[in-house]
């Protein structure tokens, strides 16, 4: 079961809250639409649910807040938003990622792109995919931990009625088998064919909280629609037929001339109406329409014109005039859900998963692997960084004044950061950049394992790749020396220690610098500012400060911290310890440890502050 309980939004400045005080229930085995117009504060409601909005308020998802929840993909499955993961990367591979995230085996994205009907588009590109494979996609993400409830948001947005019709028999499906489904809708006629349960909201604030028996009765009005060339003359006829008979009949006039809706009557009354005063009649149909949210009665006025929950149509087409004598035509009610298309999904659903223990902290590091190297974009950045380097260190050693180390890591005077630098804080901007972008654990926001294991996970892989390009651009340019100039050019500095040292720190601090920005502005543009603004407007300010002569040296740092910690290293630590020390004293290296510092606070309070968590 899932329970919201006091869900109110932050509101805006001068405006009222989207959500007010909202509270309702979805019982397990049932499918529960979230009724309201364009507006109204469903998708507020949902993302207030799932905590990625700050707020007040809570939900029980059986008894647990979301933030509790160890594994929150085996609780929920979530469907926001229209863009079902980054248009680069295959639909199989998008799931795989997912599968390492919620500790399933890679064999279920197989499972569900059978299920959900895409076996023959899983190396199709999602960029690629038409809407109808889009929601497919979603739902099949949402489905790969074997959720016990779902949460969509407008699951049939551009859908056509039959891929509307096979979504909601995957979610009956789902309902059948003991699961929570809530979804979003300003249908009412979706919610009354779709639905075993309706809350209607309106403002923010709930409405009505009904059975669809209750909701079919109380807020949908049976009606005939009638389309005439002369429907102002038969409406006229109607009108006062009813008023000779004293009989509660109301005609309202729709958008179109030749359109008029009779509530109170039927086919039969009108059709008869029309024969006996020689009138076409066009179309004549028996509808339900919707009484909108305010409204909570059949004696209540109609709703706005055109708004059409059923049609039946009964007789259409120009020209067909109404026969002689009345025709035993029966109103329609709500019509009943389709069983056939739940029947089929339920055969298709993949079956539950083996619950099983928490894979450690392997799970988002093969996330972070799957994420990083799905699309060519890594791909091509690193390609790029590698190239320029080289260029530039031929460019370099070319006027033979530039310092070895300089031409190794290609870095002129000019550019603020060498390439290798540059492309590791570009990576570490896209490793959160994206989850934002393009988010893939939506519903893993709120829980606080998951937002620290994410990111030790992104701080590892980025730090891998960090090193790994700066290897290849200096192992690159030292090979393109020795072909262009010779081995004589390239030989092994007394200080390769502290040059190691500080060439590893500069590409990991650029890729951490451009991962932290981008986790707390949620944009990559945020990463790659970060990375920039350490040489740029970090190192003179710092060199900007007035040097003060030293009087003490830290020589025999290594020995004093060993006697602190009691432990004995190797004099080879004492080496890359000062290495380490001379590092974070050069202007770069301490701009980069104070932006980090920053970033690392910054990053700290904005998890912590609030329970939309990472």
């Amino acid at each position: 079961m899932l329970q919201a309980i006091g869900l109110t939004s932050a509101p805006h400045r001068g405006l009222p809250p989207a959500v007010d005080d909202l509270t309702f229930e979805a019982g397990s085995g049932c499918v529960t639409a979230l009724l309201g117009p364009p507006g109204s504060g469903k998708t507020s409601a949902l993302r207030l649910m799932l905590e990625i909005e700050p707020g007040r308020g809570i939900t029980y998802f059986r008894g647990r807040p979301l933030h509790r929840v160890a594994h929150p993909a085996r609780e929920v499955g979530v469907l926001l938003g229209n863009v079902p993961g980054h248009p680069a990367r295959t639909a199989r591979g998008q799931l795989r990622m997912l599968c390492a995230a919620a500790g399933v085996p890679a064999s279920r994205a197989d499972a569900l792109l059978d299920a959900v009907g895409l076996a023959e588009l899983g190396d199709q590109r999602i960029g690629m995919l038409s809407p109808g494979m889009d929601r497919r996609l979603a739902l099949a993400s949402a489905l790969l931990g074997d959720p016990h409830a779902l949460i969509l948001d407008d699951p049939v947005k551009g859908l056509t009625a039959r891929e509307a019709d096979w979504l909601h028999g995957m979610l009956r499906a789902h309902a059948d088998r003991g699961g929570t489904v809530l979804y979003t809708t300003q249908d009412p006629k979706e919610a009354a064919r779709s639905a075993g349960h309706v809350v209607t909201v309106d403002a923010g604030r709930l409405v009505a909280d009904q059975s669809v028996t209750d909701f079919s009765r109380t807020r949908l009005r049976p009606r005939v629609a009638v389309r005439s060339p002369h429907a102002a003359r038969l409406a006229a006829i109607v009108t006062r037929e009813a008023r000779a008979g004293r009989r509660s009949v109301e005609v309202v006039t729709e958008a179109s001339s030749s359109r008029i809706s009779v509530y109170g009557s039927s086919c039969a009354e009108i059709g008869d109406a029309a024969f006996r005063h020689g009138l076409p009649v066009h179309q004549l149909a028996d509808e339900v329409g919707d009484t909108g949210p305010g409204d909570s009665g059949p004696g209540d006025g109609p709703g706005p014109a055109g708004s059409v929950v059923s049609s039946r149509p009964l007789r259409d087409g120009p020209g067909a005039a109404v026969g002689a004598g009345p025709a035993p035509l029966v109103a329609a009610d709500v019509p009943e859900p389709d069983a056939r298309p739940a029947a089929n999904a339920a055969a298709h659903l993949p079956p539950p998963i083996r619950r099983r223990p928490a894979r450690g902290p392997l799970r988002p590091v093969r996330y972070e692997l799957r994420r990083l190297f799905g699309v060519r974009t890594t791909t091509l950045i690193v390609v790029v960084a590698l190239v320029t380097s080289v260029a530039l260190s031929v460019l370099l050693a070319r006027n033979g004044r530039t310092p070895l180390p300089n031409v190794l890591a290609a870095w002129p005077p000019l550019l603020p950061l060498p390439p290798a630098a540059l492309g590791a804080g570009l990576l570490g901007a896209l490793s959160f950049g994206d989850e934002f972008r393009y988010p893939a654990l939506a519903a893993g926001r709120g829980t606080v394992p998951r937002r620290l294991g994410l990111l030790l996970a992104k701080l590892a892989v980025s730090a891998g790749v960090a090193l790994l390009l700066a290897l290849l651009a200096v192992l690159a340019s030292a090979e393109s020396l020795r072909l262009v100039y010779g081995g004589d050019l390239v030989r092994v500095p007394p200080n390769v220690v502290p040059l190691a040292v500080s060439w590893s720190g500069l590409t990991v601090g650029c890729a951490w610098a451009g991962l932290l920005a981008a986790g707390i502005f949620r944009v990559t543009a945020a990463g790659v500012a970060a990375v920039l603004a350490v040489p740029v407007l970090m190192v003179p300010l710092i060199q900007a400060i007035p040097k003060v002569p030293t009087a003490r040296s830290m020589s025999g740092l290594p020995g004093r911290l060993g006697e602190l910690s009691w432990l004995r290293w190797p004099h080879e630590v004492d080496r890359w310890v000062l290495a380490m020390v001379r590092v974070v004293a050069h202007p770069v290296g301490t701009a980069l440890t104070l932006s980090l510092s920053v970033l690392v606070c910054a990053y700290l309070f904005m998890s912590l502050r609030s329970r939309a968590r990472w």
